[in-house]
This record gives C-alpha cells, structure tokens and sequence, in this order.
C-alpha cells in the first residue's frame, strides 16, 4: 500500500502524473501495432516522433551496408518506450528540452562514428511534446542550425541502455535497473563510496532527482562506459549536482572479476576532469517506474507493457480510489429538488426541465435575470470543469486527442464552449503548437523571445467559440 503522500518525494508524485498522462495506452496500441508488421514509420509518427532523414540520401551517403545497420535498428526501435523513458523536467515532468541523445553509434576502427539521435524541441517550442529522430557525425552532418544543442550529450546517452528503448532488449531491463538484486553493503572496514564525498550535494531544482542514485550498478555501468569509450583509466564521473560532479575509479580487490568503485584520491587539472567520462544519467538513477512500485504509487498493469514485463514481480497493491468529491456536476439540487444533468443529443442539458421552461430560463438570463441552479451548474462545467486539471495534464504533454476526449464525454461532442479556464486552455494549447512547426522548419530564431502562451493564444487566435469536439 502506499505510504501517505506527506511522506513521498514531490518529483516522485511527479513520475506518477508522468506514467498516467506522458505516454497514453492509444498511443502505446497503435505504436506497437504498427512496429509489429515493420512499418516503422508509422511507429514513430503515432508516438509524435518525426523522421529528419530519408533512407534513400542516407544509401547515398553512407553506403548500402549502413542504411542495412539503420534500418534493422529502426525496426527494433519502440518510439513509444522511447518516450516512456526520455528524461524529463519538474514541476511538469515534459520532456528535458533542447536535447540530442545517442541511440545507436555505427563505425569501425578507422571511420567516423555515425550516430542515430533522438531530439527535442526548446522549451518554447516544446508544446506539442514531438520528438525528431536523425543522424549525426562528428564533421556536423545533420545538425541542424536551429537546434540549440544539436550534438548528442554526454549525461544523456541511451546508446549504452539500448533496452529502454530497443524492443528486442527489453529483457535486460531487471537486469539493468537492478530490480533483480538488492543494494551491496559496503565492508565493515570501509565506508560505502558515496558517504565519503566531501562537501553537500546540491541537486538542480529543475532535475528530477527525488529519487535514489543506483549507486550498486555504477560499477558495471562504468565498465560499459569505459568500454565504449576505449578508456583504460577506470576514472569516471557522476554527476551528483548542478554543481557537483565527483571522480570515481574502479577497483577490483581480489582475483574475481567483481569490480567495485571508489572517489578518487587524488587531485586531476580541470581540464582533465572535464574530460572524464560521465555516466549516463540512466544509468546513476534508479529507475523511475521500480522507485515508483516500491514506493506502492502505481502497479504492473499501469505501466508500459514492455516494462510490466520485466518488472512485474515488483508489483504493488492497486492504489485506492479517489473519493467522491461532493459537488458532482451531473447531479445538482434545484429548486427543493435534486435534478439530474445529462448529455442529450450530444449537449449537457438539465433533463428534469421542461425544454421551453429552458429556453424561458435562458431568455431571462441574457435579460439580466437570476439562473436557474442547473443552469449555472451546466455554465460552471463549460467553463472550469472538475475535469480540467487531468485536461491540461494531457494538454501539457501533447495528447490533444485525448484532451478532446475527455472534454467531449464530459459536455458532449456538440458543446460550445464558453468564455472560461478550459476554453483558455484548449486556446492556449492550438496557439503553442503552431511554434513547433515553426521551430522545425528553421523561421523562428534559436532563442525567441519570452512570450507567455495566453497572450499567444490572445494575439493568435481571433476565432468564434471553439467546440469541444
């Protein structure tokens, strides 16, 4: 069962909202549907992810054997369980904006490495939550100017964690995560390696960092690392902090191959330490959705079928209902009575009124006249229903047809809506989306200027009443 909310991380319960809005099962259906008959493509565009290569330039390019490489990769890839697992930003939890992450690197000794990346879009552009895959080199191709960071990031690089995003690696997910063995103690004669740093960790406010370190997997996941880089000097860095990142070298005390890792002893030039290699940051944090099991926030069932699977042994007890929340807009006292509001032909209509009692009703109120309760319930609903907050949940990470949704079974697909906090939001949300096509195809700057979306939405959109549907 869940501990009492007071006692769990605020950027936890923000992993939480993530798991039910960021990645919807629609999405999740039509995505895998469509990579399991190897339309890849199709894949990508259901999970809102664009595609900022042809194969055809890149054969032209990059030869034959490559474009064979980047297709069976493009094949595996499931851009939903990409999504589930790309770092994020609090309060919101939306996508880290203005990011080029590694997925896959090509080439041998000899030739330059071409990587496959995943991009996101600047914080300004960043309202359709879309994501853009594409390749990069080390000479600058497909680097696209109006990127503010279009090389691939060191702190975050899936390329090494291929199972958070590569269908058929899902196994290795328990595995990776540490969800198949528990933390190892330190000797009694020597202090766990993180109790030793000198000086407080002062995490980022913007990080999601609530969480634990995976502090047990840092020493395989340095070996990965160092590996991939061809480094011998077992010398790596974590990022503990906005600005606190700590040394660490491995060390092997007995015969066995059983690594383990302490901070470093001695002093390294800046310049040297700058050039260390970072561990990834998926590999430095505990999972999110094993941190959020443990902690009894979501169960199995609720997560992404790929990861369900590997992690459902680590279930929790389904979390208790909400409660009825009194002021229930379908059923509202009027008049001495309790009268019923329902959808009728596609509109919420106060069914236990007369139709001509309504339309008198309606004609004194434009006049000036006192409502009727069931009508000034049917007006509070259009305008800020209970349902709102889960709307813009859903509006701030893209699902604008699930936001639809759930506006058109609340007030019906032939709703009008009215001057108020949802219209704004559905306004606000139109206007935003327009900055990322913007975006992509290069006609805004790099750093546009700060501009809050209601007055957007207000210099935009000149329009009658939207419809809910």
């Amino acid at each position: 069962m869940a501990h009492h909310f007071a006692n769990i991380p605020a950027r936890l319960l923000m992993w939480q909202r993530v798991r039910e809005y960021a990645v919807p099962l629609s999405m999740i259906e039509t995505a895998t549907a469509r990579r399991v008959v190897g339309d890849w493509a199709g894949a990508c565009a259901s999970a809102r992810i664009d595609i900022d290569f042809g194969l055809r330039a890149v054969r032209d390019r990059y030869g034959t054997e490559f474009v064979t490489r980047l297709r069976a990769d493009l094949r595996r890839l499931a851009p939903d369980l990409l999504r589930w697992h790309m770092p994020r930003i609090a309060p919101h939890g939306r996508l880290r904006p203005g990011l080029t992450i590694s997925l896959s690197r090509y080439g041998s000794s000899g030739t330059t490495p071409v990587q496959l990346v995943v991009r996101t879009p600047p914080a300004w552009a960043d309202a359709g939550q879309r994501m853009s895959l594409a390749l990069w080199d080390e000479h600058g191709g497909g680097a696209p100017r109006h990127h503010p960071h279009p090389h691939p990031a060191r702190r975050f690089r899936l390329d090494l964690h291929r199972h958070l995003w590569d269908s058929s690696r899902c196994g290795e997910l328990t595995s990776r995560c540490g969800a198949d063995a528990a933390p190892v103690p330190a000797p009694p004669d020597r202090p766990h390696p993180l109790a030793r740093l000198n000086g407080p960790v002062r995490p980022n406010p913007s990080d999601v960092s609530d969480y634990p370190w995976a502090s047990a997997r840092w020493a395989a996941e340095a070996e990965l690392l160092l590996g991939a880089e061809g480094d011998s000097s077992g010398i790596f860095t974590v990022r503990l902090g906005a600005r606190d990142r700590r040394a660490f070298e491995l060390v092997s005390p007995d015969g066995h191959h059983v690594p383990t890792f302490r901070s470093l002893r001695r002093a390294l030039p800046p310049q040297v330490y700058a050039a260390l290699p970072v561990l990834p940051e998926a590999a430095a944090r505990i999972l999110p959705d094993l941190a959020l099991l443990r902690a009894g926030l979501v169960t199995a069932d609720r997560l992404h079928p790929l990861v369900a699977k590997a992690l459902s042994a680590y279930g929790a007890e389904p979390a208790p209902s909400p409660e009825h929340q009194p002021g229930d807009p379908h059923s509202v006292e009027c008049r001495g009575d309790v009268h019923r509001i329902a959808l009728r032909d596609g509109v919420l209509t106060a069914v236990d009124h007369d139709p001509a009692q309504l339309r008198r009703e309606e004609l004194l109120v434009a006049l000036g006249g006192p409502a009727l309760p069931c009508l000034r319930a049917i007006d509070a609903v259009h305008r800020a229903p209970q349902a709102l907050p889960a709307v813009r949940e859903r509006l701030g990470h893209g699902d604008v047809s699930g936001a639809l949704a759930v506006v058109e079974g609340l007030l019906g697909p032939g709703a009008v809506l009215r001057d108020g906090p949802l219209r704004e939001a559905l306004e606000s949300s139109a206007a935003r989306r327009l900055d990322d096509g913007l975006f992509r195809s290069g006609l805004r700057p790099v750093h546009a200027p700060a501009t809050r979306p209601a007055q957007r939405s207000r210099a935009r959109l000149r329009t009658s009443p939207a419809r809910a549907s």
